[in-house]
């Protein structure tokens, strides 16, 4: 399983770097997109959204490819990875396979850093604000 996350997370911060550098180098020539998802991309584009978006992208792949600090690329790429689905699922479903191995490699990744994560998937959390042991009779007036 080490192999197989280590490859997920090269080949997930590859794709990441490789996207990202593309949003501020443009070397990948995009065709004109129409209906929906075009006035979605073109709106994105004029508003200069995407740009702090593919420099998220960017300093995730490098620190996916770096290895340092996944749990927070991993965070990060979370809800870019999201509305890459959304995007590919509602409006350019052409693109949505490779959405889903990007979500796939996310999963692998963040499977073998899921320590990091525990804290978040607890059901409830005790109070530890104030210990048990201070509310007692003594402490009562």
């Amino acid at each position: 399983m080490k192999i197989v996350s280590t490859i997920s997370r090269y080949l997930m911060g590859l794709i990441f770097v490789f996207f990202g550098l593309n949003g501020f180098l443009q070397f990948l020539p995009a065709p004109p997109l129409t209906g929906i998802a075009g006035q979605y991309v073109g709106a994105l584009l004029l508003s200069h959204y995407l740009l702090p978006i593919m420099f998220i992208q960017l300093v995730a792949g490098i620190l996916l490819i770096a290895n340092r600090y996944v749990p927070l690329a991993l965070t990060l790429l979370g809800p870019v990875i999201v509305n890459i689905f959304f995007y590919h699922a509602f409006m350019d479903t052409a693109g949505l396979p490779r959405a889903a191995v990007v979500i796939i490699l996310w999963l692998l990744v963040a499977y073998s850093v899921r320590s990091a994560f525990a804290g978040l998937l607890q059901a409830r959390v005790d109070d530890l604000a104030i210990p048990k042991a201070q509310f007692t009779r003594a402490t009562v007036r």
